[in-house]
């Protein structure tokens, strides 16, 4: 018995099957831009878990990075204005 399916055993109702795990990594690979549109539908689970990683490390970055921008923007606009009440509202949420 591989140790994967004795854990399971062990761990009660968490127990989750092959064909889920392989269900929703194909989901993940659906979502991921760098896979989406590949050629060959072969792709190891763990390199769809590592563009996974990538991806989100990058929506992150950019997340901040556009914050920053907003931020900068905030601060050349005058602060009592339309602009920068959008600019607030955007940074709060």
């Amino acid at each position: 018995m591989s140790s994967r399916r004795s854990r399971s055993r062990q761990s009660g109702g968490s127990r989750i099957t092959d064909d889920q795990i392989n269900d929703l990594v194909s989901k993940l690979q659906q979502v991921l831009p760098e896979l989406r549109n590949r050629r060959s539908d072969k792709v190891s689970a763990a390199r769809v878990l590592q563009e996974t990683c990538n991806y989100i490390r990058n929506l992150h970055k950019e997340a901040d990075d556009l914050s920053d921008r907003l931020s900068e923007l905030l601060e050349t606009t005058d602060g009592t204005s339309a602009q920068a009440e959008i600019i607030r509202s955007l940074l709060t949420q």
